[in-house]
C-alpha cells in the first residue's frame, strides 16, 4: 500500500496502536517509508546493543541490601562476553572461584533466586529488583519457605542454575535471566523454575515465564504466577513438562494467603 505520512495512514494507525507488531508499513513506490526503515535499523541496534551490553552487579547489590536480601557474586567459566557468545557451554557452569565462594552458603533451602546477564543484561537492570520484590513479599509472608541468598551471575545461561541449587541444596531454584532481544522487545525478563536442581538437568525439567517486563507480563501477575508453580512443584516434586500453570488467574492457596494478609494492611 501507498500512503502519506504513518499518522495519516488510516485504519491501519488504528490497529498499530494495538499492537508492537509492525504491521501496514507504509510504503513509497516499492520501498518502505523512511519512517518505517528508520524505526526496524533503532530496533535492530537497540537488539545489537542488549546483547552486547556489560552486566553491572553493583546496580543489584545495594538495592538488595537496602531490603536485607543477601547476595553472592559468581561468575561463569566464560571469561568474557565473547567467550560467552561463541562457548554457549562455558555459560552453564561456574568459575571454580565461583563453585568454592558458594559452597559456604549451603543450608538446604525451600527456594533460592539466580540473577543471571544472559542475554540481555538491560532486561537484569531495569526489571529483576520491581519483580523480586513482589516475587519474595509472597514466600516471605508464609513462614513455611526458607529462601536463599540471591546469587548474582555475570555471562551465565539458564542451566548455570543447576549446580548452583546443587551447591546450595535447595529443593527449587529460581533463575531469572535477560532473554534473547526482539526487535520490539530488547529488555525482556525471563523466569526458569527447576526441581531438585542439579548439573545434568534438560529444559524439559524446567517451567518458564517469558517477557516479564511493563509491556508485557506485569511483574505481580508474573510473581503470583510463580508462587503458583512454586507451590505446586514443591508439593508434586516435579517442574518441567509435566506442571502445567492451572491456576487461570495465577492465584494459588500460596498467593491467595498473601492476598489475604496483604489485606490486613502490608500491601502487595
Amino acid at each position: 500500500m501507498t500512503d502519506g505520512p504513518l499518522k495519516a495512514n488510516l485504519p491501519w494507525a488504528t490497529l498499530r496502536a494495538a499492537t508492537p507488531a509492525r504491521i501496514g508499513l507504509s510504503r513509497t513506490g516499492s520501498a518502505t517509508a523512511t519512517q518505517c526503515n528508520l524505526a526496524f535499523q533503532l530496533a535492530h541496534a537497540e537488539a545489537r546493543d542488549a546483547v552486547h551490553a556489560a552486566f553491572k552487579p553493583s546496580k543489584l547489590v545495594q538495592p538488595l541490601r537496602a531490603r536485607n536480601i543477601s547476595s553472592v557474586l559468581l561468575h561463569s567459566s566464560a571469561c568474557d562476553r565473547r567467550a560467552y557468545l561463541l562457548r554457549p557451554d562455558l555459560g552453564r557452569k561456574l568459575d571454580d572461584a565461583s563453585a568454592a565462594r558458594l559452597a559456604p552458603f549451603a543450608g538446604g533451602y525451600d527456594v533460592a533466586f539466580v540473577i543471571v546477564d544472559g542475554l540481555s543484561a538491560r532486561a537484569i537492570h531495569s526489571h529483576a529488583i520491581p519483580f523480586l520484590d513482589d516475587a519474595l513479599s509472597i514466600f516471605h509472608r508464609n513462614n513455611d519457605w526458607k529462601v536463599g541468598p540471591t546469587c548474582l551471575v555475570e555471562q551465565g545461561r539458564v542451566a548455570i542454575g543447576d549446580e548452583i541449587g546443587q551447591i546450595l541444596g535447595a529443593k527449587l531454584i529460581v533463575v531469572m535471566i535477560g532473554e534473547r532481544p526482539g526487535l520490539t522487545s530488547p529488555d525482556s525478563l525471563g523466569i526458569y523454575l527447576t526441581y531438585a536442581p542439579r548439573v545434568g538437568r534438560s529444559d524439559a525439567e524446567r517451567n518458564c515465564l517469558s517477557n516479564i517486563r511493563p509491556n508485557g507480563l506485569p511483574y505481580q501477575e508474573a510473581a503470583k504466577r510463580l508462587g503458583y508453580l512454586c507451590n505446586e512443584a514443591r508439593s508434586r516434586e516435579l517442574t518441567g513438562f509435566a506442571l502445567k500453570d492451572e491456576s487461570h488467574d495465577g492465584f494459588s492457596a500460596l498467593t491467595q494467603a498473601s492476598r489475604l494478609t496483604s489485606s490486613g494492611g502490608l500491601g502487595d
